[in-house]
């Protein structure tokens, strides 16, 4: 890699560290490239990105961001999962540490909180954003939805009245 190279790979992961809401750092403990593959698919149907980056140059992209805090975890064969959703990317990395021990979560940070291995993993058991929207309009709309019922129901038990005085004046 030659010294333009890496002027652009820094500043493409610049452009990354200063768009995204969550960085996982991960540490690759000889994984085989089909195991490669599926982590990659997992995390990109999650809508994350997973990059080996040197840690070099990783470390002179985050200096003037947010998550300058991860540097000290960027030693050794490590790779970057980020996503814009504060949970997809911690989720998506920890789903697939429970099924392999060849990869193992080294910290990350969600902007200037950095997170040890057990921060991102709690991060992951949080619900997604997508997740927490549908509940809030859940929440939203179950009100109407009573109100509706109530307002429905004394004109629904009057017609029921009408109804039974009715049958019984006809018998």
């Amino acid at each position: 890699m030659d010294r333009s190279q890496k002027a652009d790979s820094v500043a493409q992961l610049n452009a990354v560290f200063n768009e995204v809401g969550v960085v996982v750092i991960t540490r690759n403990l000889g994984m085989t490239v089909a195991q490669s593959t599926e982590l990659r698919t997992k995390i990109r149907e999650a809508g994350a990105s997973y990059k080996v980056a040197k840690n070099r140059l990783a470390k002179i992209a985050i200096a003037d961001t947010d998550y300058a805090g991860i540097g000290d975890f960027l030693s050794g064969p490590t790779a970057i999962a980020t996503s814009v959703d504060p949970v997809a990317a911690a989720k998506a990395v920890v789903e697939f540490a429970k099924t392999t021990d060849k990869i193992e979560i080294v910290g990350g940070a969600m902007g200037p909180n950095v997170l040890d291995a057990e921060g991102v993993k709690a991060l992951a058991s949080m619900p997604s954003l997508d997740e927490l929207r549908a509940k809030l309009i859940g929440l939203v709309q179950a009100p109407a939805t009573k109100i509706a019922q109530l307002s429905t129901a004394p004109a629904a038990k009057l017609a029921r009245v009408f109804g039974a005085y009715a049958a019984k004046d006809a018998a």
